[in-house]
């Protein structure tokens, strides 16, 4: 489901693969994402430009990922449409997740903080 692409400096970008991240789907990229971080990929970006809807089940993917990383590296979130966005800040996850324009403001961001 999940395509990835490695970026300089160890940083892994996290397309979901679908239009729609839904309890349909939320468990297996929660899943891939896991093995993702137990491979020992710590510096992850979801890039959501390709994404037009989320629901809380999606909300919830991203949480179980964000714990399993813990202190150990980070996630960030980009490329956030409109009723993305929208979920985001309804839920305030706005404020447990750095919300970028883009992956390259993500890229840069992690860059800044190493």
């Amino acid at each position: 489901m999940i395509h990835t692409t490695l970026h300089e400096n160890e940083v892994t970008v996290v397309r979901p693969g679908v239009e729609r991240l839904t309890a349909a789907n939320a468990t297996g990229f929660k899943n891939e994402v896991v093995a993702l971080v137990d491979q020992g990929h710590s510096q992850i970006i979801i890039d959501f430009s390709t994404v037009s809807f989320l629901d809380s089940s999606g909300l919830g993917a991203l949480v179980g990922v964000l714990k399993k990383i813990g202190h150990r590296g980070d996630l960030l979130v980009s490329g956030l449409s409109g009723d993305v966005d929208q979920m985001f800040r309804v839920c305030r996850m706005d404020r447990v997740f750095p919300i970028h324009r883009d992956v390259d403001a993500a890229v840069q961001m992690l860059k800044e903080r190493q």
